[in-house]
């Protein structure tokens, strides 16, 4: 297993930075050498430092360079946005098309993204997490709009196999791909070698008031087609009266989710890629999401010297 840093807290005494829009100086030394100090291998980089640097080759190469020297380099780069959805879709298009391109001349092996589209009417049922109903969800989907959706992605990995890039799409709240049976399907229509799942099993966890299914089940079915790996945990305060639940973000050993069951599904699929800590948003990041580092790293360890899980 490998282990990637999915940071959602950019934060260093004396810095304090917008995750979600970070620039490349965001990066700098100290941020660097304490990721690289916890045990990570490799750094996700969202789009927007990306974009921040441009199509300037050089510079996008030297931000690679400072980050492989600083011994974290990006392995993955987050891009995401609705592929069907008409308002945003050819922007999100291009985005996907740009990152790929980005990834190419950094030598990032994976573009990651989710397929959900902004709130349309935020603060309502479905805008968000633990409603009994999703916006854009798989259950209300049509075939052709996964047939539509495939043919987006057959496109975007024709181009990507020219730069060595693999596409990535995470299941995701909101969106076509939010559970293991789309994300089967859609994998199974794309049907191209740099095309995987990223089964981020707290966006099923949180995505309704009551998860529509079990955990255990879905990365089970997952693992096999999977090229990356959001890990994040949360637990969860059940309002039945309101149908509504209540989410809070918690490191991997301390949550709902059973990461020693889906790291031992995980290794034996023989999963080839990165496992990416989805980290905290609020605290300490770096106690907290050192601290599901290392649980990882020992689970790892224990399954690894023993052979046989196939039991499971």
């Amino acid at each position: 297993m490998k282990y990637c840093y999915a940071n959602r807290r950019h934060t260093l005494y004396p810095n304090s930075y917008d995750n979600w829009n970070a620039s490349p100086e965001a990066y700098d030394a100290a941020f660097l050498r304490k990721v690289a100090e916890l045990g990570f291998e490799g750094i996700e980089i969202g789009f927007p430092a990306l974009d921040a640097v441009g199509d300037d080759e050089s510079r996008l190469r030297a931000f690679g360079d400072r980050l492989r020297s600083a011994g974290v380099p990006a392995v993955s780069i987050r891009a995401g946005g609705s592929l069907v959805a008409a308002r945003h879709y050819a922007d999100n298009r291009n985005k996907l098309l740009r990152m790929i391109r980005y990834a190419g001349m950094l030598g990032v092996g994976i573009v990651n993204g989710a397929l959900s589209a902004p709130a349309r009417y935020p603060g309502k049922p479905g805008s968000a997490t633990g409603w009994p109903v999703s916006q854009d969800a798989s259950r209300d989907a049509m075939i052709y709009d996964y047939e539509r959706l495939a043919e987006e992605f057959q496109k975007a990995c024709d181009v990507a196999r020219e730069e060595g890039v693999t596409i990535s799409v995470e299941v995701h709240q909101n969106s076509l791909v939010d559970n293991s049976w789309s994300a089967k399907l859609i994998h199974e229509l794309v049907d191209r070698p740099n095309f995987g799942i990223n089964p981020d099993l707290g966006n099923i966890f949180w995505t309704y008031d009551v998860a529509e299914e079990r955990i255990e089940d879905a990365i089970k079915a997952l693992a096999p087609i999977s090229v990356y790996w959001h890990c994040k945990n949360l637990m969860r305060v059940y309002h039945p009266e309101n149908e509504r639940s209540v989410f809070l973000r918690v490191p991997l050993p301390d949550g709902e989710i059973d990461y020693r069951f889906a790291l031992s599904a995980m290794v034996e699929a023989n999963y080839p890629g990165y496992m990416a800590v989805e980290g905290m948003q609020v605290g300490d990041q770096f106690y907290l999401d050192g601290k599901s580092l290392q649980y990882a790293k020992q689970i790892v360890e224990e399954l690894e010297r023993r052979p046989g899980i196939a039991s499971i």
